[in-house]
């Protein structure tokens, strides 16, 4: 394991480095330009759901949809958020920098024709063998009729999207290396609006095709992934790029990619294998346990995809340039930056599942088919994973940049401890609370797992700024604790008021709690002093400014 060393052009800051922007702001803004596009993406997901919910509900077709979509849908969170991703940015923007373009996209072709092979292969294995794949995951499905048959039947259907989304993952890749960060952001958006359309258009065609009506949104998933590859291919098309069929396994740079995709899967695999663990227990726990934990699971990582994912993606191509450099320092500030900015934003967010968590639930999905006993049971099960945010958004912080300094093998390790425990307490909190506690048991891993991750990466680094990470942490978790606080009693205090309210009623009642939390919140932050709320605040005022005076 190499140490990184001070670089000699590492002085002491000059005039115009001080009039430069902190650490912190360059991350909030690169971050919300990421963010902007993730969240039209995320809110299109909630969309989804909600589709799903009012059509399925947390009934047999659903529960079957989710199993048959997790092992591609898996997958794409590994690529497209994942080991792919940490493991190509660093090595492309370094061919990048130092070979220029033409040899960069040779390394992009070489990357993508590798995926399509390997993709390619495990889709037609897993087409095959569909039947017993399923029945290892979903065996308990065989106890009703025709629910692990229809598993089965989408399960072949969706397993194509996997050599789609992988070739989308490398293109999200190669435009993040060269800064542009909207358009890959934005392109899950197409499968959620996939799936919308699937919903409306698809889902009623189907009885008449002799075809159960929730195989139009596994066709539509289909749709979807191609959808993401369409959008990114004008940016990336202007930007130089050209698709040739060339595979050299020898070359450096895509050995380099798989070298660390290897053990890097398993890095950042953790979260998502241990979702995979809840999915396959709750198959146990009766009709709905698995539809509640993914329509819980998805409104807990809204803000990870909104904030840690941002961030993360932000900061990857900055951390690879200054490990190239050998700038330990200028790497502490930008991970140290990049965590502080993260708590701002999720420490709240966490806070705030917690506090609001069935009113948020019963305004998102309780209608049509989603009953107000679905309600309860999906706000029970996201309490649990309410703690785990932290974990999750962390961990997409330390893993990569773990990859800028070219090492895998740390973080493969602490997955796989991190998955180890993840089972551990599954099997134990299933006993105690049933499926919530598969919720908990994920979370808990997943503050475990970051932890770890974390102590490594300082000591690799020779620390990460500490004492102001964790000063920060103790302000931003008071100021959330009165946020939350005054958020559930505005809303229970309106609940009174209201205590059958319509769809409009409920989202005023929410809407005013979650006001009022706000403006606990930025009270509390100017009383605390906490410096990364200023940040984000100066940043959007100076964003508001400018767009009034282009107007």
């Amino acid at each position: 394991m190499t140490t990184v060393q001070p670089s000699p052009s590492n002085h002491l800051p000059t005039a115009s480095s001080a009039r430069r922007p902190s650490s912190t702001g360059q991350l909030a803004r690169s971050a919300s330009v990421i963010g902007a596009a993730t969240m039209t993406s995320r809110l299109l997901g909630l969309v989804r759901d909600q589709v799903l919910a009012y059509l399925f509900g947390a009934g047999n077709a659903m529960d079957a949809f989710y199993i048959g979509f997790r092992i591609p849908n898996l997958m794409r969170d590994l690529f497209a958020e994942g080991a792919m991703s940490a493991a190509f940015v660093p090595t492309f923007t370094r061919r990048l920098t130092a070979e220029g373009r033409a040899r960069a996209w040779q390394l992009g072709n070489q990357l993508i024709n590798a995926l399509l092979v390997a993709t390619g292969l495990f889709v037609l294995i897993g087409i095959i063998f569909a039947a017993p794949l399923v029945t290892l995951f979903a065996g308990q499905f065989s106890d009703i009729p025709g629910k692990l048959e229809l598993t089965t039947t989408l399960t072949r259907i969706m397993l194509p999207f996997l050599s789609l989304v992988a070739i989308a993952a490398a293109f999200m890749g190669m435009l993040n290396s060269l800064q542009q960060f909207f358009t890959p952001a934005l392109s899950p958006a197409m499968f959620n609006l996939a799936m919308i359309a699937g919903g409306f258009a698809l889902v009623p065609a189907m009885p008449s095709l002799g075809l159960p009506p929730i195989t139009g949104m596994a066709i539509a998933a289909l749709v979807g992934g191609l959808g993401q590859v369409l959008l990114q291919w004008p940016a990336l098309h202007r930007a130089g790029y050209r698709y040739r069929p060339m595979l050299n396994p020898r070359d450096p740079g895509l050995r380099e990619i798989l070298r660390l995709m290897g053990p890097g899967t398993l890095g950042l695999a953790a979260v998502q294998i241990n979702l995979l663990v809840n999915t396959i227990l709750a198959t146990g726990e009766g009709t709905g346990a698995v539809s509640w934990l993914s329509y819980a699971f998805r409104l807990m990582y809204l803000p990870i995809g909104l904030f840690g994912v941002s961030i993360a993606t932000a900061a990857l191509p900055t951390l690879s340039r200054q490990a190239a450099r050998q700038e330990p320092e200028t790497m502490r500030r930008t991970i140290s930056s990049g965590l502080r900015l993260m708590l701002m934003l999720n420490v709240p967010a966490t806070f705030g599942l917690v506090a609001l968590a069935s009113p948020i639930v019963g305004l998102i999905f309780e209608r049509g088919s989603f009953t107000a006993a679905d309600t309860a049971a999906t706000a029970a099960a996201l309490t649990c994973y309410a703690p785990g945010l932290l974990g999750y958004s962390a961990v997409k912080i330390a893993v990569p940049s773990f990859f800028a300094l070219r090492d895998s093998r740390t973080p493969a390790l602490i997955s796989v401890g991190s998955v180890g425990l993840n089972v551990a307490l599954n099997l134990l909190l299933i006993q105690l609370m049933g499926y919530r506690g598969l919720a908990l048991g994920t979370a808990i891993a997943a503050l475990v797992n970051a932890a770890t991750l974390l102590f490594f990466l300082q000591r690799r680094l020779d620390g990460l700024d500490g004492g102001r990470i964790t000063m920060a942490f103790a302000k931003i978790s008071a100021a959330s604790a009165l946020m939350a606080w005054a958020a559930f009693e505005t809303e229970r205090w309106l609940s009174a008021i209201w205590p059958d309210p319509g769809a409009w009623e409920q989202a005023i009642r929410l809407g005013t709690a979650i006001g009022i939390g706000l403006i606990v919140l930025a009270s509390a932050a100017r009383v605390f002093r906490i410096e990364e709320f200023d940040e984000v605040r100066h940043w959007l005022r100076g964003r508001l400014v400018t767009r009034r005076a282009r107007a």
